[in-house]
Order: structure tokens, then sequence, then C-alpha cells
């Protein structure tokens, strides 16, 4: 499987405080994905992984089809956006992960989702 240089990866993330319950150990954290395809073909989300570290050091492995119930053909050019979310323990941690696409041609290769940061605003300087 390949690494694709012609998709890119924008993300940003809030803390979801009417959500959250710290005095049971439950940060609520919302995450928004960009991702553009800068190639010169359309390209499909097949499914994605995620590796979910709290501020403990403890690791989530999250994998499955598509994100948020689709797997949407991103044509060259286009930039598709979604919205998802994230339950930590601790009121930090990280995500990172990769996408598995597929071009027009049949090929699978990811896409590499690079770490971000999931914290809540007052521990952020």
């Amino acid at each position: 499987m390949l690494n694709e240089p012609n998709t890119s990866i924008q993300v940003q993330s809030v803390y979801i405080e009417s959500q959250s319950q710290p005095e049971i150990g439950r940060y609520v954290f919302a995450y928004t994905i960009s991702i553009r395809n800068v190639g010169r073909t359309p390209i499909q989300l097949i499914s994605r992984y995620w590796l979910i570290t709290n501020s403990d050091g403890h690791k989530t492995e999250v994998q499955g089809e598509g994100v948020v119930g689709e797997q949407p053909v991103i044509l060259p050019g286009k930039t598709y956006r979604y919205t998802s979310g994230a339950i930590l323990e601790t009121p930090m941690g990280t995500m990172e992960g990769y996408y598995v696409m597929l071009s027009d041609l049949g090929d699978s290769f990811h896409v590499d989702i690079p770490a971000f940061r999931l914290a809540i605003p007052t521990l952020i300087n």
C-alpha cells in the first residue's frame, strides 16, 4: 500500500464543555477534518484507523469503514469535510492515524492523519 502525496489533511478540534463531566473523568471533544484531493483523479475514502492517546498514556485504537457512515468520493480539487468526536478520561490527549483510500484505478493507498491535540482550553498556553 502506498502513501499518497496528492491529499491534504487539515484538522480543527474543540472541547465540548456542555457534554463533559470532569468529575467522573469524561472529557468530550469534537474534531473537524478537511480532506482535499490535490491530485488529478478522483479518490474514495474506504476506511479509517485512529490511535487515541490520553495524557495518562492510555491508548485506544479505532478502526472502521468510511467516516461518519460515508465512504465519500472526492473529486480532483475538491474538499470533503466532516465532524466527529472522541471522549477521553483525561483533559488532554492526542489523535493520529490514517485513511485507506482507493484510486480511480482501484489501487489502495494510505493518507496519514498527523497527530493533533485534544485539550480543554485552560490547558493550552
